[in-house]
């Protein structure tokens, strides 16, 4: 079984700033994070928010390690990813990180299962057996056990994106990075699709992080970080969709939400 570093925050970000471009050479440079601080709770559902141009997507991919910050320190499962060298970082978000995106990203030659087993099979065969059992439970929460056999082409987008989340919880990472999971998706197969993420959380214990730009996806989170112009303005704590349109409007933020 892979097993995750020492408990505590799933992800911390200090002082975290991306900059595109340099100000001595360009004439346009791109402040996208702008000193954020933040952390991300063990176990429960984030949902970062915010609109087009306001960092969400360069968060997650700075805490996931995929951009490295201008300035600051990105801590996940109680590693500083500024101390990892390249080869160091591509094994560690092998084992601890998982990955869900807009675009499915299954093999098309392999069966449901085999991608769902991929990772794990990159580990070698003592990985796969040990995390047996609990891929079983992944299958199942998922619903995909009639499923298993089918290559993507025989699954429809929500089945597909559901054994996308299956691939990304077989090594039980210590947190699933999320970015836009719903947005090739129908209503119906969106709705789907959040339920099993929340149920991953809920009966498997897992910790996911999901950029997006839709209320109705973001009321499915335990919390909302709310970005604008690259800086966190609210961090929201079980959110109800009113409060969420509201914090998104730019209007006073209520009681049981924490500022950061």
């Amino acid at each position: 079984m892979i097993e995750n570093p020492s408990p505590g925050p799933a992800a911390s970000a200090r002082g975290l700033v991306r900059t595109y471009g340099r100000p001595d050479r360009d004439a346009t440079v791109v402040h996208a994070l702008r000193g954020v601080d933040l952390d991300l709770p063990t176990g429960r559902f984030t949902a970062v928010m915010g609109p087009s141009g306001s960092g969400k997507s360069t968060l997650m991919h700075c805490l996931a390690g995929l951009d490295t910050p201008t300035a600051g320190s990105v801590t996940v499962a109680g590693r500083e990813l500024a101390g990892l060298d390249d080869t160091a970082l591509t094994l560690f978000r092998r084992r601890h990180l998982g990955f869900v995106f807009q675009a499915f990203n299954l093999l098309p030659m392999l069966t449901a299962e085999q991608n769902i087993v991929l990772p794990l099979e990159l580990e070698g065969r003592r990985a796969v057996a040990e995390a047996r059992d609990h891929v079983d439970a992944v299958v199942d929460v998922l619903g995909l056990r009639d499923r298993l056999r089918h290559r993507p082409s025989e699954l429809s987008g929500g089945q597909q994106q559901r054994v996308a989340i299956a691939r990304a919880l077989a090594t039980r990472p210590a947190i699933v990075f999320a970015d836009e999971p719903t947005g090739n998706l129908d209503s119906t197969a969106s709705a789907e699709v959040l339920g099993f993420l929340r149920r991953s959380v809920r009966e498997l214990g897992q910790t996911v992080v999901m950029v997006t730009h839709e209320v109705e996806a973001a009321a499915y989170a335990d919390d909302v970080v709310v970005l604008a112009d690259g800086a966190v303005r609210a961090h929201l704590v079980d959110p109800d969709r009113e409060r969420l349109v509201e914090t998104l409007a730019g209007r006073p933020v209520r009681e049981a939400v924490v500022t950061r």
